[in-house]
């Protein structure tokens, strides 16, 4: 029951489940897709996974180390490395998630950026569960969120915020 449109590349050890919809232009290599996840059109999976039911794209590019849970939506315009995204998390629009862990059903805001280099070392960004991250927010790693955390449009986090905290 999988669906590959045309002008689609599988390269690497790539491997495909069972009823999934990979779109036209999309460009895959040493990725794992489980069952039910859809790659939408002239997507870039390279060393990524997506798990039972996850979404990317259109126009999404995800990175070694990307590992999106069950049912989590990666769209368009969106970046992803080395992080992983609980089930039912949401990067929908315009992001850049780098060296980040991102709590179950938590939804990032369009234009989100973690800024994970200081020009020496990576650093890691943690978000908590049940977040809910404005648009054209930054986090300044390391740094981390805890569970339903609200950060506010436009927001800079520099520092951890504890459980239930608002930014």
């Amino acid at each position: 029951g999988t669906i590959i449109y045309p002008n689609t590349f599988l390269t690497g050890k790539t491997k495909i489940g069972k009823n999934v919809l990979i779109e036209m232009g999309s460009q895959i290599k040493d990725s794992n897709i489980a069952d039910n996840a859809q790659v939408l059109a002239y997507s870039i999976l390279d060393g990524a996974k997506l798990h039972l039911g996850a979404q990317a794209g259109p126009l999404a590019r995800l990175r070694p180390g990307a590992d999106i849970g069950e049912g989590a939506k990666i769209g368009n315009f969106v970046e992803i490395k080395k992080s992983v995204l609980g089930k039912g998390a949401k990067v929908s629009h315009l992001s850049y998630v780098g060296d980040a862990f991102i709590g179950e059903e938590t939804n990032i805001g369009c234009g989100f950026i973690t800024c994970n280099y200081d020009g020496a070392n990576k650093n890691v960004t943690k978000i908590g569960k049940n977040c809910f991250i404005g648009s054209d927010s930054q986090t300044v790693a390391p740094v981390e969120i805890g569970d339903n955390c609200f950060v506010a449009s436009s927001t800079t986090i520099t520092k951890d915020m504890p459980d239930g905290a608002f930014a």
